[in-house]
């Protein structure tokens, strides 16, 4: 008999054996796997930290085109400003060139007519 129970014991043992080579691979298989997900958090930690990196680039861009468009509107107020000066202008110059040309016109009248006269008492 103990022999027997040597066998059964050794077959016992293999049979342990088995299974534990069996849990040990499994064990292998999730150990792979937790490393895989491991590395896909870090990549995605990565990719986050990009993204955020990138959300305050953008913001900073924003602000700056903020800013040129706040510097343009200012601009195009004093444009603005300039033009509507430089139209008053052109209307007073208008105004004195037609008020010239109406005394031009009015001169080169007498002018013929004094030639009339002085033609006529020579």
């Amino acid at each position: 008999m103990d022999h027997d129970l040597k066998e059964w014991l050794q077959a016992f043992m293999n049979q342990f054996e088995k299974r534990f080579d069996s849990v040990d691979q499994r064990l292998d298989g999730i150990d792979q796997r937790l490393t895989g997900i491991e590395e896909d958090q870090t990549l995605m930690k990565q990719d986050i930290q990009d993204i955020k990196d990138d959300q305050t680039l953008l913001k900073l861009d924003i602000n700056g085109i903020k800013q040129d468009v706040h510097e343009i509107k200012e601009d195009q107020h004093l444009i603005k400003r300039a033009v509507l000066d430089t139209n008053e202008r052109v209307m007073k110059i208008e105004s004195v060139l037609e008020n010239q040309h109406s005394i031009i016109e009015l001169l080169s009248a007498r002018s013929i007519q004094q030639e009339a006269e002085l033609k006529r008492i020579k």
